[in-house]
């Protein structure tokens, strides 16, 4: 089919649901080429930096200690402040980005979260690092969703798992490599290099918005019913060139015409709707709840109690942080065929059996934390990477950001929550009782998703969430 027929779709003068419909279509005839692959690195480079920035402070926090002769109240809220931020900027970006667009919000982003790595590097006390790391946390809590959402949209239902948690891969990538810098900057020239080469990357909000389109199917939603049609057929033009040969003829699309007057937070909490963003929020918050309970208080544990030295510390939590990178691979791998519902139930149940064993043995040892923590991490990073992939699938695209933003924002509080909770646990000496509760987070994600959770491998946007 040439691309003039294609643009003369169904639904090109006509009604909203017959263009979507014929666009999510002309989607899934798209084969995979270097088109989807640099939409992807563009797109994945931004998460990457997020990711990276994200993780910093628990790398810094010991030299920031002492630098600044903090208490554990003052550790506990730089450590939560950026959480916090992230939580606002996630339930704000989704909103955002249904309204403005996906591309747009995510430059934005990236440009504020350069700009905040560049002050961090000239505070001198906790106030105004606090205040900075804040309005980074709401750049980052707002980006991540948003970019799942996008990626999501140009993307075909097969094998959509494998090249959508490809890309998710840069976070837990960016999550590795942060810690690797960071084990080995901070001891070497202080924490203030390692927020100043942070800030580098926000100029990537310039190859964004050169680079990357706007999602057609938002385009669409919107009633911008010639820009969607143009932004689609210049997409199919670009594969066509890469590939050399004619696309296939779409399938025949049938339009679902959504309930009228529906939209926005009424719609995203009512119905079936509902239901998944309740089972969704769940799922989120104890993932992260769980997996930040363990990572951000890892170097704090093994430096004050194993008396490890702060290089060994860095590098034992850059280890756990390693086997977290290597679960998400796994399951990016493999999620297609054993499904978003299995992979969430069976790896949550995973780490928790490893946390309850760690937690019975009260971690004698700091090897004994490294192993048991580094399996359970395989798990959590696993599974939560999962949801990344799984929130997008479950939302129409009128309220697909804002109910992957009300994911995020869940997610947000479970990283908030759990190293406040692990922190008062660790501050009363209870070293067993902070993996056993943790462990018990875990098996609660694990029935939720059993309960609850719908399967949606092999299934086109359109048709999970008409």
């Amino acid at each position: 089919m040439t691309i003039d027929a294609a643009r003369d779709t169904p639904g090109r003068h006509g009604d909203p649901a017959e263009l979507a419909a014929a666009i999510g279509a002309r989607f899934e005839r798209l084969p995979l080429c270097r088109w989807q692959v640099m939409v992807r690195l563009v797109v994945g480079a931004v998460t990457f930096f997020e990711a990276f920035d994200q993780l910093l402070i628990a790398y810094a926090l010991p030299e920031l200690r002492a630098e600044w002769h903090l208490g554990t109240t003052q550790v506990t809220a730089l450590m939560t402040v950026g959480s916090v931020g992230m939580l606002i900027g996630a339930l704000a970006s989704g909103r955002l980005a249904d309204r403005v667009g996906r591309v747009k919000v995510i430059a934005g982003c990236i440009a504020l979260s350069g700009l905040c790595n560049l002050a961090l590097t000239l505070c001198t006390s906790p106030e105004p690092f606090m205040a900075l790391r804040f309005v980074q946390g709401m750049a980052i809590g707002g980006e991540v969703p948003i970019a799942a959402t996008f990626i999501a949209e140009i993307t075909r239902a097969h094998q959509r798992g494998r090249f959508v948690l490809l890309y998710e891969l840069v976070f837990p990538a960016g999550l590795t490599a942060g810690a690797l810098l960071a084990a080995w900057l901070v001891p070497v020239l202080g924490w203030r290099w390692v927020f100043g080469l942070a800030a580098v990357p926000g100029l990537l909000c310039l190859v964004l918005a050169r680079y990357v389109p706007e999602s057609p199917r938002w385009l669409a939603d919107h009633g911008r019913h010639e820009e969607a049609l143009t932004t689609m057929a210049s997409i199919e033009q670009k594969v066509e060139k890469i590939t050399g040969a004619p696309l296939p003829a779409p399938a025949p699309a049938s339009p679902v015409r959504p309930a009228a007057g529906k939209g926005g937070l009424r719609e995203l909490l009512s119905g079936r709707y509902g239901r998944r963003t309740l089972v969704i929020g769940a799922l989120w918050f104890t993932g992260y709840f769980a997996n930040y309970g363990i990572t951000s208080w890892l170097p704090t544990i093994y430096k004050d109690h194993f008396d490890l030295g702060l290089s060994t510390a860095l590098l034992y939590s850059t280890v756990t942080s390693c086997a977290g990178l290597a679960g998400c691979l796994v399951v990016a791998l493999t999620v297609d065929r054993v499904g978003r519902r299995n992979t969430v139930i069976w790896c949550m149940a995973a780490a928790a059996l490893c946390l309850l064993l760690l937690g019975l043995t009260a971690g004698d040892t700091a090897s004994s934390v490294l192993i048991w923590t580094s399996l359970a991490a395989v798990f959590l990073f696993g599974s939560n990477i999962c949801l990344y992939l799984y929130t997008p699938e479950l939302f129409p695209t009128r309220i697909r950001a804002l109910g992957s933003s009300v994911g995020g924002a869940a997610n947000r509080m479970g990283v908030i929550l759990g190293p406040i909770v692990v922190g008062a646990i660790y501050a009363g000496g209870a070293m067993g009782t902070v993996f056993v509760t943790l462990a018990v987070v875990a098996v609660a994600g694990s029935l939720v998703a059993a309960a609850g959770a719908e399967e949606t491998s092999g299934r086109t946007l359109e048709d999970m969430a008409p």
